[in-house]
């Protein structure tokens, strides 16, 4: 779509180069990768490639990676049946799984006295918040800062993992759950025993290459300093709207945040209002999780961390990635900033 500006980099990146070339490669592929034939050997190898570039990039070398359909079904087969707590800022797709024992401080860090029975995200998806992660955790959500935080599965001692490909500029519908080897796990989708017996179905070959090739580039950029950039990118478009707009609260801007994240409340405009008008400017945001997608409701990250349901009505994120150019932020922070006084216009 000509002359829009994408926004929403958190709900889903655009598709890698990479991935794109690694996925047409592997569509030529005819083998299935169970089987012992030349060809099957062939989508078997291109596997295990993946394998050892999403472990390596997201610093798993020696553990299990499992691919799956998604987080959410990662987040499943880590989660179901174990009496886990966690908290009201955790993704719908872990919170189907916990309890929300967990206590959320105003400044969005969660509290975590029994990590063994905890699961806990590495960075929130709407306001960015970076937590602390204890040692020890049953589960770690690590969607949102894999490839965009200096992290290492084998440095957090966490029992298991969850990430995604299409947060980090690879394919929809293919995620990974990573465990220490050997981990005992009961399978919740049964059949021909693939993926070491903890997820059976045939792997999705193209997804899996297109995974792979993207978590290899995104560890390279992450390397490389691609993501400070990003960070002065979101700050230019925060002072920009703040100096304008002397109203509107930014939602974690004093504590440690994903570089590509703006939580903004702009008291009084309604949040999916708010959406509207910008995808009508030609700019596409959100008003929270992509997965919270056609429910008009107040954000419940923000409402645990004690934000009253007017305010966290009013929310809405800006996400940004490594060809978000200035340019870009600078007219959206325009739009954003005459669609706000167009509101309070008429409210006066």
């Amino acid at each position: 779509m000509k002359n829009r500006v994408y926004l929403d980099w958190n709900a889903t990146a655009p598709l890698r180069v990479e991935a794109r070339e690694a996925m047409i490669a592997a569509m030529d592929l005819v083998g299935n990768p169970s089987s012992v034939h030349a060809e099957g050997r062939a989508a078997k190898g291109l596997v295990e490639r993946a394998r050892a570039q999403v472990a390596a990039a997201f610093g798993a070398e020696g553990a299990d990676i499992v691919f799956t359909s998604g987080a959410t079904e990662a987040a499943a087969l880590a989660c179901a049946g174990r009496g886990l707590k966690g908290a009201p800022v955790e993704h719908d797709a872990v919170r189907a799984w916990v309890s929300e024992d967990l206590a959320v401080s105003p400044d969005g860090s969660v509290a975590v006295e029994d990590p063994a029975m905890s699961a806990l995200q590495l960075a929130n998806s709407e306001t960015g918040i970076v937590q602390d992660l204890p040692r020890g955790l049953a589960v770690v959500d690590a969607t949102q800062g894999f490839g965009k935080l200096p992290v290492a599965f084998n440095w957090m001692g966490a029992g298991m993992a969850l990430v995604s490909a299409h947060k980090l500029g690879g394919p929809k519908g293919v995620g990974a759950l990573v465990m220490p080897r050997g981990t005992d796990l009961k399978a919740r989708i049964l059949g021909g025993g693939q993926e070491m017996g903890r997820r059976s179905g045939t792997e999705n070959v193209i997804g899996i290459a297109g995974f792979g090739a993207a978590a290899e580039a995104a560890a390279r950029d992450l390397a490389e300093g691609g993501w400070d950039r990003v960070s002065g990118i979101r700050n230019i478009l925060e002072k920009t709207i703040e100096a304008r707009a002397k109203s509107t609260i930014f939602v974690g801007k004093d504590v440690d945040r994903l570089a590509n994240t703006s939580c903004l409340i702009a008291p009084g405009w309604k949040g999916e209002t708010q959406v509207m008008a910008m995808d009508l400017a030609g700019f596409a945001i959100s008003a929270g999780s992509a997965c919270s997608s056609g429910k008009v409701r107040a954000s419940q990250v923000l409402t645990a961390m004690g934000f009253d349901a007017a305010l966290a009505g009013s929310a809405v994120r800006i996400s940004i990635g490594p060809d978000t150019t200035e340019d870009e932020v600078l007219r959206f922070a325009e739009a954003w900033c005459r669609g706000y006084e167009r509101h309070l216009s008429r409210g006066a």
